[in-house]
């Protein structure tokens, strides 16, 4: 069986064994599992049923890191996107008072569109229009992303309304708990322990049971799925001509498409699988992954399905090949029957694993060209945009905008690609629609 792993996934290729891609599988899941609570939680906003979206969010999971896994071969994982979730919720449903089954018929046009793009290699091509030093900017500025999501989770970060954010109360149990494993998994960083990521999960769950952070409550090992009936296949198509419709799905396709290609590259750069080219290897079926997610997704009743950042932590762990994926996949299909189990894991027993994540992430950074102006303010912005607009996507727009601009009134437009102008062009008409 190791043989047949090893031969189909080329783990001696990738310098990597069995072991540690199952350990990187398991990491990432853990990392990631609060979707199958949070985006029932959110989605449950426009009346749709909370047991049902349970099940719709690990299957979306389920079918899209199957396809990252077994085709592209690539350790990423998919989910049902945060953000997007909550664009589908608050701002479609409940902000223009339509019917999350017409939010549901944008979400399967864009999969659709998606796919088409892929198949025609479109959304490869904006991959390789980005600049270099933004390829570079944007696993940095991921990093401080999922550090920041960590943070948050954690409540070491917490809302303030005068000033955005400020400190959290370090008087609470879990922000202790998330600096207690902050400082169990660095120490076994430190000292090179396999799955340090993983045990420090494991040992803050553990910790949290007492500090009443982990909660046992009610728990049972054991649960059978709940239905997906009452929102499998439903679509509204009365209204898909409409100004509305236009609107949701570009924003849909618009968010997704620069969320996927930033994961995708700021997480192969820390994986250093990136080709001599700085091309993303397998980079169409990948794109695949989350269009055929996004389109089954849809299908099960959940909204749009994208690459997760979170997936730099199973890398972080060593995870190389598609294997990783593997494992995590299984996982989530696993949580459809032990969903108790996975989900007692608190936020502030995986926040600390977020927060080394980014740590790690910001090592290209050094190899940004910062003298030069036209390089490094593109860079910057794409970096400090990220975790201050709360979005991967908002992060490149800044980026590619700025680059473009600057290049052109410096007289260094030669260095942009016609190609680039258009994507540019297209991210400002964004701000305006």
């Amino acid at each position: 069986m190791e043989l047949k792993m090893n031969k189909f996934f080329q783990l001696e290729k990738n310098n990597t064994t069995v072991r540690t891609e199952v350990l990187a599988g398991i990491t990432t899941f853990l990392t990631m599992a609060y979707i199958l609570a949070v985006n029932p939680a959110t989605l449950s906003a426009t009346g749709m049923p909370a047991p049902a979206l349970f099940t719709a969010t690990a299957l979306a999971a389920v079918v899209a890191t199957l396809v990252m896994a077994l085709w592209a071969k690539l350790p990423f994982a998919l989910a049902p996107g945060m953000g997007l979730n909550a664009f589908f919720a608050f701002t479609v449903v409940l902000g223009m008072g339509k019917s999350w089954q017409f939010a549901l018929t944008a979400v399967f046009l864009e999969g659709i569109i998606f796919l088409i793009l892929t198949a025609f290699n479109i959304r490869e091509a904006i991959i390789s229009l980005i600049p270099s030093n933004i390829k570079k900017a944007i696993s940095v500025g991921i990093g401080l992303f999922i550090a920041f999501i960590g943070m948050q989770n954690a409540g070491i970060i917490s809302d303030n309304s005068a000033v955005l954010v400020e400190l959290g109360d370090f008087s609470s149990a879990a922000v202790l708990l998330a600096v207690l494993g902050l400082i169990i998994s660095s120490v076994l960083l430190a000292f090179k322990v396999k799955g340090a990521l993983l045990w420090g999960i494991i040992a803050s769950t553990v910790v949290g049971i007492p500090l009443g952070v982990t909660n046992l409550e009610g728990f049972t090992l054991f649960r059978r799925p709940p239905s997906l009936e009452p929102i499998l296949f439903q679509f509204e198509w009365t209204e898909i001509l409409s100004l509305e419709m236009l609107l949701v799905l570009f924003t849909f396709l618009f968010v997704d498409m620069f969320d996927t290609v930033g994961t995708l590259i700021g997480v192969s750069t820390k994986a250093q699988i990136l080709e001599k080219d700085g091309k993303i290897p397998r980079a169409k079926q990948a794109l695949f992954a989350d269009a055929i997610g996004t389109t089954v997704g849809a299908i099960f009743g959940t909204s749009t399905v994208t690459t997760y950042v979170e997936s730099a932590s199973g890398i972080e762990e060593g995870g190389r090949t598609g294997l990783t994926a593997l494992v995590t996949a299984g996982l989530f299909a696993l949580a459809l029957f032990f969903s108790p189990l996975f989900l007692m894991v608190p936020g502030a027993a995986t926040a600390p694993a977020l927060i080394l994540v980014g740590v790690f992430m910001m090592s290209p950074v050094k190899d940004i060209d910062f003298q030069d102006i036209t390089e490094s303010l593109p860079a910057f912005l794409t970096i400090i945009m990220m975790p201050l607009a709360y979005s991967i996507a908002e992060g490149i727009v800044f980026g590619i905008i700025s680059y473009v601009i600057l290049k052109t009134l410096t007289g260094k437009f030669r260095e942009v690609s016609v190609a680039t102008y258009i994507v540019a062009a297209v991210m400002l008409i964004k701000f305006f629609i």
